[in-house]
């Protein structure tokens, strides 16, 4: 238990939301994304398919931080005018995102905060390509920093990304492309299992309680079954060390604290 960190027991978490998705396109955004899906592939889904973030697909995932720029296992030509058309509007593509807000129904935002449309308070990123990641293909979500200025009460400052939200649909509208999966936080992991696809807490953190997940979060939650989220083995580990020979993660939640919670 020591020796594994949150950081780690995200990864191992991240990993499983990949978990029997088939031949599909494995995109981890961010180095927990980005490690979780490269486990995935090397353990139990080993049919994953992973690009090196450029224009090749690769038969291995591609290690991060600083490599021989010719050590990729390539397997194919993908480049980014072809990706859209044999992975992201076919549905064939698994992403794993850190958006800046969410809301009680998946809506997701990375655009803007606070203010107008016209005149935000903080402008970000703009929408970027979530409009059409969020109808064409699955998406789950990591956030390092599990507080209600990301998980928000009410509606995010502005919908960048599709959810659940049964006020936002249209009659007559087709929604079916809409499939959220999962989120991976530094207190839990989440799905969308609740009444009308909310969000719902499934697994704890060790050391982490309900009410430390309600209390860090702006809108109410449902539960699940509640289990404990699983730590990963020594060969996940080790994998996950081979994957990061850099030891990036340790520097994406704060301190890089152990897996186990200390009150």
């Amino acid at each position: 238990m020591t020796d594994v960190t949150l950081a780690e027991l995200c990864i191992y978490a991240a990993s499983e939301a990949f978990r029997g998705n088939g031949e599909i396109v494995a995109t981890g955004v961010g180095p927990v994304p980005r490690l979780g899906a490269g486990l995935a592939k090397l353990t139990h889904t080993p049919e994953l398919m992973m690009t090196d973030g450029e224009c090749y697909l690769v038969e291995q995932p591609v290690p991060l931080g600083p490599r021989a720029y010719d050590d990729r296992k390539k397997a194919g030509y993908l480049p980014f005018s072809r990706f859209f058309d044999s992975a992201v509007w076919t549905g064939r593509r698994h992403a794993m995102v850190t958006p800046t807000q969410i809301d009680r129904f998946g809506q997701i935002n990375l655009s803007q905060l606070g203010g107008t449309h016209k005149q935000p308070k903080t402008q970000m990123l703009g929408v970027r390509g979530f409009p059409g990641n969020t109808i064409y293909h699955p998406n789950s979500f990591f956030f390092p920093a599990h507080t209600t200025r990301v998980f928000v009460e009410g509606e995010v400052d502005m919908v960048s990304g599709v959810g659940y939200n049964p006020a936002k649909r249209i009659a007559g509208g087709n929604y079916s492309g809409v499939a959220l999966k999962k989120i991976i936080t530094n207190l839990c992991v989440m799905d969308f299992g609740g009444t009308d696809n909310a969000v719902r807490v499934v697994s704890l953190h060790p050391g982490v309680t309900f009410q430390d997940v309600q209390a860090a979060t702006g809108f109410p939650l449902e539960k699940g079954d509640l289990v404990e989220t699983p730590l990963p083995d020594a060969d996940a580990l080790a994998i996950i060390a081979q994957l990061d020979p850099h030891n990036i993660r340790a520097s994406v939640i704060k301190d890089n604290p152990p897996a186990q919670r200390v009150s």
